[in-house]
């Protein structure tokens, strides 16, 4: 049987149907809808477009019919228990296929393709949902639209996956960069996009979370909200725009109080608590 096989694939490479490298070159694992997307990440992060359009392109293969009873069944956004999400397993990973795949064109500066693909996303699995691994799910539309009005406007302000922590890394750099302007436009993205979720999360304690860093890491919005009010607050004193600075910490200290920031180099800390200090440094200049 395997001579068989080689036999039928040297002579397809023969006479040019395909090559013998194309028929073995990628892994797709066990086949199943989130093996491919994840493998789709990973190629993405490695530049390899290819390699996104091989994972993707099966993605959709295999479960894209699938994908698309979801969605008709749907007429918003599914909400509950993550396991009520998930349950929409193919039109979330092939919604986050196609994202992907305008990701890899984007990057590759395919606009034409890259918009197609995002559009693909907008108008036929909308509904999808991606989870993230730190703990919550980002919809691919959404996203999806803003890269699409980035790529018409020509702007080279990119959002990412739209995610919480995605705006507040960015909106650290900015800071690190001394550029104003970016900071308030991830900051106030962040803001706009998950500020009643944060609000929410304020609202349902009575202290600080402490149990674990998997228990603080679940109050993701007011942590990033939070965090990004205190990164406004930065930039706009370091830019000398001293009243505007005061709002800022003043609006995290009464609203977000019990946000706590990661710091890569291995715990958390209060911004709020930050900024009370900051606002005494200010008031004695």
């Amino acid at each position: 049987m395997k001579t068989v096989v080689l036999m039928v694939a040297m002579l397809a490479a023969a006479v040019g149907i395909v090559q013998p490298t194309q028929v073995w070159a990628y892994n797709y694992g066990d086949y199943r809808s989130v093996t491919l997307a994840t493998k789709a990440w990973e190629a993405l992060e490695k530049g390899d477009v290819e390699a996104v359009l091989a994972y993707t392109n099966k993605c959709v293969e295999l479960y894209g019919a699938q994908a698309k009873k979801m969605q008709a069944g749907l007429k918003d956004y599914t909400t509950g228990t993550n396991e009520e999400i998930f349950a929409n397993w193919a039109l979330n990973d092939v919604a986050t296929s196609y994202f992907i795949q305008g990701e890899a064109y984007r990057k590759a500066n395919m606009m034409d393709e890259a918009k197609e693909s995002y559009q693909k996303v907008v108008d036929e699995f909308s509904f999808g949902q991606c989870w993230d691994t730190k703990g919550w799910f980002w919809k691919p539309a959404e996203a999806a639209k803003e890269k699409i009005a980035m790529i018409e406007s020509g702007s080279d302000v990119d959002f990412g996956d739209n995610s919480s922590t995605t705006l507040t890394v960015k909106a650290w750099e900015a800071l690190k960069n001394d550029d104003l302007d970016a900071v308030m436009i991830y900051t106030n993205k962040c803001i706009e996009t998950y500020g009643d979720k944060a609000q929410e999360m304020q609202a349902s304690l009575k202290d600080y979370p402490w149990e674990s860093k998997e228990k603080i890491f679940s109050f993701w919005a007011l942590n990033d909200v939070g965090t990004c009010f205190f990164i406004q607050g930065e930039a706009l004193s370091k830019a000398g725009k001293t009243d505007e600075a005061k709002k800022a910490y003043k609006k995290l200290i009464d609203e977000y109080f019990y946000a706590q920031c990661w710091d890569p180099q291995g715990w958390f800390w209060k911004p709020a608590e930050a900024a009370t200090q900051k606002l005494d440094m200010l008031a004695e200049k």
